[in-house]
């Protein structure tokens, strides 16, 4: 007999709706978060967040960046609300945050605290707007052209079928400039067909996983060349049952960040650019991390190829750097340290 298979979003959202009842149900730590690295600001905001909230918020990083005061930020697969509400007290009552998720659950949570969120803020107001409905097709939910500054995301772009919609949909709605930050599990080869398919696996972000190499093709696609990884971290599956079935598979929680930049090129090129950090960004007064290759310490002028020059003067980071030199005399290629193992082709890896 044919087995019938369930589409995937279905599997997800019963996973994530009926079977999952809070954090503790997961079998594996891949959708666990480690939030040491989260900053002060964040780590404050978080302890004003409902209990109800972040007992049933699975997530495998902190994709929440700085410099959201004023900014519309879109988080995809919200689930509760955790992080929308981190944005949102960053973003201040200026701001304005977007939750995306289809698991009806999860948004019934969420929406139901936004009222008093916003009043635990401070704010006049909810700026919070939880949205039903599929991440890989916001222009049916009316998320505009060019009408986000930050898209995030945590640990669940995995959980797609269709991540080249999801990211093509990111890139549309992201203003010029504009950042795409977000954690999730990430696979060192191509996981087969009959293991995508189980929604255990699926749900717990393992048989989903982006294979690395194909997430750079695919964002090259998107005319995005490059990209840069904030924090990785190895996962160990920790379940007997599971590991016999994908532990073949090495597993890795990264945290990347992209922007929306037309001036990127796929590969790291010199131009003479000296790039100095001002010290002036909340909770990094002494240095700032771009990357995990890029740390800019206060006052230290530093040598960036063209792209990394571009991200720090071409986005809302632009006023707290001073970046000298521009793109009008080329000295070949710059000697960048890529953060993971690179073809043999010096142009196809991700830049630095």
């Amino acid at each position: 007999m044919t087995q019938t298979l369930s589409p995937p979003e279905n599997d997800v959202q019963s996973y994530y709706g009926e079977v999952l009842q809070s954090s503790a149900d997961l079998k594996t730590n891949a959708c666990t978060c480690d939030l040491d690295a989260a900053s002060p600001a964040v780590k404050a905001a978080l302890a004003e967040i409902h209990p109800e909230i972040l007992n049933r918020f699975y997530g495998c990083g902190s994709p929440l960046p700085p410099l959201l005061e004023g900014c519309t930020v879109l988080d995809l697969g919200c689930g509760t609300g955790r992080d929308v509400f981190v944005a949102a007290k960053l973003a201040g009552p200026a701001g304005r945050v977007i939750g995306v998720d289809m698991t009806e659950n999860q948004i019934a949570v969420a929406r139901k605290h936004a009222e008093s969120q916003a009043k635990r803020f401070g704010f006049p107001s909810p700026t919070t707007e939880f949205l039903l409905g599929p991440i890989e097709d916001l222009a049916a939910l009316d998320i505009a052209d060019n009408s986000v500054d930050v898209v995030m995301s945590n640990c669940v772009i995995n959980l797609s079928a269709r991540k080249d919609e999801v990211f093509r949909e990111i890139f549309r709605v992201l203003k010029s400039g504009g950042e795409l930050i977000f954690s999730d599990v990430f696979a060192d080869r191509r996981i087969p067909m009959e293991l995508r398919r189980d929604p255990v696996l699926l749900g717990e972000c393992l048989s989903g996983a982006l294979y690395l190499e194909d997430f750079r093709r695919l964002l090259a696609e998107l005319n995005c060349p490059d990209y840069r990884v904030v924090s990785r971290a190895s996962l160990d599956i920790g379940d007997a049952a599971i590991e016999a079935k994908i532990g073949f598979v090495n597993f890795e929680s990264l945290t990347v960040r992209a922007f929306k930049l037309d001036s990127l090129e796929d590969a790291c090129e010199d131009y003479g650019q000296i790039a100095t950090y001002l010290g002036t960004l909340p909770d990094a007064p002494h240095a700032f991390s771009l990357d995990t290759q890029h740390r800019f310490p206060t006052g230290k002028p530093i040598p960036v190829c063209g792209n990394t020059a571009a991200m720090l003067s071409e986005t809302r980071y632009t006023p707290h750097f001073r970046v000298h030199g521009t793109r009008g005399r080329h000295f070949g290629l710059f000697p960048c340290v890529h953060p993971q193992p690179a073809p043999a082709c010096p142009t196809a890896g991700s830049c630095c």
